[in-house]
């Protein structure tokens, strides 16, 4: 007959100190990085903080010296009140969404079907036609401006909506991002459903969009800021005032001579007051986004 040992054994100390799942260590290391982070953040609040006070003072505080995070006469919304009855804000804003919109849906379409050429498909010169992709990365925007004008020019498309968009759906830099990420996805994937009888077309669309969600979402937010910011080329195709966008039509509003500091401000933050609501509202796809396709590195 066998007999079953039932001492108790004595479990290590170690062991019955183990950390509870999710539980988390706050080691010097850790806490030196958050000390970091938050330093950081504060130092990159620190602008903000001081456009919205200074926003908030009459041009006489504002441009005081020396400088001071006090306003002495008050906080008022005297400049934003003369930026919103100088300056067609609305037609400025409905500008901005329709173009940034229109630029992004044409680049993320365009840019989409090239990558996925560039990923699947074997034709003739597909090596050197993406090395030029890929260098024209580095080409200065600012380099190709008057070629693009008298481009438009001859195509009488200033003070058009498609002067303004056109020039602004070519990324090659997100025709590399997505290309990177169709090479992660199986071809095994693709060889089932052309065994099925589906084509290409149909595969892209059905399997390889879907499965692209996460990075065609990041890639439709970076389009659309760049879009919404950019002021040099809409400052030089547009001059009719009912077609600028918001960012060149606030620089337009002057309402008197020399340097205005609250009022510059105010059209700064007018301004960014969408992207800021934007970034609100699609903050993890946004972080989400820059992890994907390597921006804040890998």
């Amino acid at each position: 007959m066998t007999i079953v040992d039932t001492t108790t054994v004595e479990v290590p100390a170690r062991t019955q100190q183990a950390r509870r799942p999710g539980e988390r260590r706050f080691g010097a290391g850790r806490i030196a990085a958050i000390a970091v982070l938050i330093l950081m953040a504060i130092t990159w609040l620190l602008p903000f903080a001081w456009a919205i006070v200074t926003s908030l003072k009459s041009e006489a505080d504002a441009g005081a010296t020396p400088v001071s995070w006090l306003a002495p006469n008050g906080y008022t919304f005297e400049a934003y009140a003369n930026v919103l009855a100088e300056g067609n804000i609305p037609v400025w804003a409905f500008n901005s969404l329709l173009t940034s919109a229109v630029i992004t849906i044409i680049t993320v379409g365009t840019a989409a079907l090239a990558a996925y050429a560039f990923s699947r498909l074997d034709f003739a010169g597909r090596g050197w036609l993406y090395f030029l992709v890929i260098a024209s990365i580095i080409i200065p925007p600012q380099v190709l401006i008057i070629p693009l004008f008298y481009e438009m020019l001859a195509l009488n498309m200033v003070d058009t909506y498609w002067g303004l968009i056109l020039p602004q759906v070519v990324h090659p830099a997100m025709v590399f991002i997505l290309k990177k990420f169709f090479d992660q996805i199986p071809i095994e994937l693709e060889d089932a459903a052309r065994v099925d009888g589906a084509n290409r077309l149909r595969i892209f669309w059905t399997i390889v969009l879907p499965l692209s969600r996460p990075i065609l979402s990041a890639v439709a937010i970076f389009v659309f800021i760049a879009a919404w910011n950019n002021f040099l080329w809409p400052f030089i195709i547009i001059n009719d005032t009912s077609l600028m966008t918001l960012p060149v039509g606030l620089q337009t509003v002057k309402s008197a001579y020399g340097v205005q500091y609250a009022q510059n401000m105010a059209m700064a933050l007018l301004a960014a007051a969408p992207l800021i609501i934007l970034f609100l509202f699609f903050q993890r796809q946004i972080i989400k986004g820059i992890a994907t396709t390597g921006f804040g590195g890998q």
